[in-house]
C-alpha cells in the first residue's frame, strides 16, 4: 500500500512538472499541523522555482471552495484538510485545475483525474496514529526533491503538536520524521515516565515542542484575523523573533481573558446536557479569535472537573462572515468542535463506544451540514445557525441506535 502511495505522489509531481503553470496556490489549515504543512510546501515549491500564493483556512468551507474553483488552469494544493471532500472538490473542479490533496484525516477517493487525493488514509495509514498533515507534506516534498530532507524538523513539530501518540510516543512515519530531525542535530527525544518528550534545538536553546506547538496554535488560531498564520509560517522557516514573541504574548492575554470568562459562565450553569453529550454555545463571544478556538477551549477543559468524564464534549461557535485573503463571505453557519475526556478516549480506543469520526459526520450529514477533517478523538463540522440542538439530537439518536443494536 505504501508503494502505491509513493507512486501516486510521483504521478502527481510529474503532472505538476509538465504543467505550463509556474505558480502554486497552497491552502492550509491554521493550527500548528496546518501551519507547518504550509511552511513545508512553501519552501519545497519555492525551491523548484514556483511562485507560491498561500492562504490559511480554518476549514475548506463550500462557499470558499466555490470561489477557488472559479479558476482554470491553476495548480491548487490543500494541506491538512479536504481528504474527505475529494468528491465535492472533483465536482467543482471538473478537470479545470491540477489539484492535490495532502491531508491525513479520513478520506474519500477523487472522482476527477485532475484531483489527486494523496491522503495516506487511502493507502492504509491512520492520521490519528501514524502520520500528521506535516509529515504527509514532508514526504511529498522529499519525493519531489530529496533536498527537502532538511524540512524534517518542521514535519516533526507538526506531528508532535497534533498530539497523536501511542503510549506517549510518536510512531511510524511521524517517528521517522522525528528521527531524521535528530540525525540533523535539530531535534532531541528524551524518555520520560509516560513516554517521550520532544525538543526543538535552536540557536537560542532547546524549546519543548509542545510549547512551540502552542506558540503556532496561538498565532494561527487566536491571531487568525490578524495575520497570525503568516507569522507562524515565517517562524517555522526562519525561527522565532522579537516580533513573533510580542505577538504571541498579546494573543495569550486575549485567549486567557476570553477562556476565563467562558469557564466562569460554564461554572454558573452555562452547560446543556443530553444523555450522552454535554454541550455549550459561545455564539460570538470568542471573536476576534478564529473558530479553531472552540476546539482549543474544549481541549483546555476536557481533563477538568468542569465536565462529566463519561459524556462526549461539544462546543459551538458562530463562524464570522469573513475569510482573511478572501474578504466577505456569507456563511450563516456555526462550527461544532468535539473532544473527549481521558476516560472516553480509552473507551473509544477500546472500541466500546463510537468514535467522533463516525458519530459527528453522520449526524451533520443528516442535517445538510459540512464535514471534512474528523478524527476518532477530535472532530469538527459545521451546520446552519439554529440547528445546534437538532445536531445534538441526531447524535443521540445514532448513539441510542448503537446501544440498542
Amino acid at each position: 500500500m505504501l508503494k502505491n502511495w509513493f507512486d501516486a505522489m510521483e504521478n502527481a509531481i510529474r503532472e505538476i512538472k509538465q504543467s505550463p503553470e509556474k505558480s502554486v496556490q497552497v491552502f492550509h489549515h491554521n493550527d500548528a499541523d496546518g501551519i507547518t504543512s504550509g511552511a513545508i510546501l512553501t519552501r519545497a515549491f519555492e525551491r523548484q522555482g514556483y511562485k507560491v500564493q498561500r492562504f490559511s483556512l480554518e476549514k475548506p468551507y463550500p462557499a470558499v471552495l466555490k470561489k477557488i474553483f472559479e479558476q482554470e488552469g491553476r495548480i491548487i494544493i490543500f494541506a491538512d484538510f479536504a481528504g474527505r471532500i475529494a468528491p465535492m472538490i472533483s465536482d467543482l473542479n471538473k478537470g479545470r485545475n491540477l489539484t492535490l490533496i495532502l491531508d491525513h484525516h479520513v478520506a474519500a477517493a477523487s472522482t476527477d483525474p485532475k484531483v489527486h487525493n494523496l491522503d495516506p488514509d487511502l493507502f492504509g495509514l491512520k492520521g490519528d496514529r501514524d502520520i500528521s498533515g506535516s509529515t504527509t507534506c514532508y514526504l511529498f516534498a522529499v519525493t519531489m526533491n530529496p533536498i527537502n530532507h532538511d524540512l524534517a524538523p518542521i514535519a516533526a513539530v507538526g506531528a508532535v503538536a497534533d498530539g497523536f501518540f501511542v503510549d506517549g510516543l510518536l510512531v511510524n512515519q511521524n517517528r521517522d520524521a522525528a528521527l531524521e530531525a535528530v540525525q540533523q542535530g535539530k531535534f532531541a527525544i528524551k524518555e520520560i515516565a509516560n513516554g517521550e518528550q520532544y525538543w526543538l534545538k535552536t540557536p537560542n536553546g532547546d524549546i519543548p515542542v509542545l510549547e512551540f506547538g502552542d506558540y503556532l496554535d496561538l498565532l494561527g488560531g487566536v491571531g487568525y484575523y490578524h495575520n497570525g498564520p503568516d507569522m507562524g509560517v515565517k517562524v517555522c522557516l526562519e525561527g522565532v523573533s522579537p516580533e513573533s514573541d510580542k505577538m504571541v504574548e498579546e494573543l495569550k492575554v486575549t485567549r486567557k481573558k476570553i477562556f476565563d470568562e467562558e469557564i466562569a459562565r460554564l461554572q454558573s450553569g452555562g452547560w446543556k446536557q443530553a444523555p450522552h453529550i454535554q454541550w455549550f454555545q459561545v455564539e460570538n463571544r470568542f471573536f476576534p479569535m478564529g473558530v479553531k478556538m472552540i476546539g482549543a477551549f474544549c481541549d483546555a477543559i476536557r481533563e477538568t472537573n468542569l465536565i462529566d468524564p463519561k459524556k462526549y464534549l461539544a462546543g459551538f461557535q458562530i463562524i464570522p462572515d469573513e475569510i482573511p485573503g478572501f474578504g466577505a463571505i456569507k456563511f450563516n453557519e456555526v462550527k461544532i468542535s468535539m473532544r473527549v475526556s481521558p476516560f472516553m478516549e480509552g473507551e473509544i480506543r477500546g472500541g466500546r463506544v463510537m468514535g467522533l469520526n463516525i458519530l459527528l459526520p453522520e449526524a451533520t450529514n443528516r442535517l445538510g451540514g459540512f464535514s471534512d477533517a474528523c478524527h476518532s478523538l477530535t472532530a469538527a463540522t459545521t451546520v446552519a445557525i439554529g440547528k445546534e440542538e437538532m445536531l445534538i439530537e441526531e447524535m443521540e439518536k445514532i448513539l441510542q441506535g448503537e446501544s440498542n443494536g
